[in-house]
């Protein structure tokens, strides 16, 4: 029997981590959240985590510079954004860095569904802007 996966959560915003952590845990599975990308970076979960669940603006590192990191460092982790400003522009810029999903908050909890499917089976990337 496989490891249940681990889905980390990177936002700025309590409510959102608490409301998409709860989404998480109620589809069986494991969530850790975190208040910056920094945290996350320096937390065990780097290279182990199943998908990343990250938010495009933070202070600090963005979610985007994460993305970034990440992949400089070989790290092919699914990543998922989260966005209350859905920018074509940073869109596009998360798909070339291979995001399996972009989403506009508010979110409806099945596209984050959808998305976490889609990032712990490889499915196909999904960007919805409204």
């Amino acid at each position: 029997m496989s490891a249940t996966p681990m889905i980390s959560i990177i936002d700025d915003d309590e409510s959102v981590r608490v409301a998409t952590e709860s989404l998480v845990r109620s589809l069986g599975l494991k969530a850790r959240t975190f208040a910056s990308a920094e945290d996350f970076l320096q937390s065990a979960l780097v290279g182990t985590t199943s998908c990343v669940i990250t938010d495009v603006q933070m202070p600090g590192m963005s979610g985007v510079e994460l993305q970034s990191v990440l992949r400089a460092r070989g790290d092919t982790t699914p990543l998922i954004f989260i966005t209350a400003f859905p920018e074509e522009r940073i869109r596009r810029q998360v798909d070339a860095g291979g995001a399996v999903g972009f989403l506009a908050k508010p979110f409806d909890g099945a596209d984050m569904i959808a998305c976490i499917d889609r990032a712990l089976g490889e499915g196909s990337p999904v960007s919805l802007n409204s």
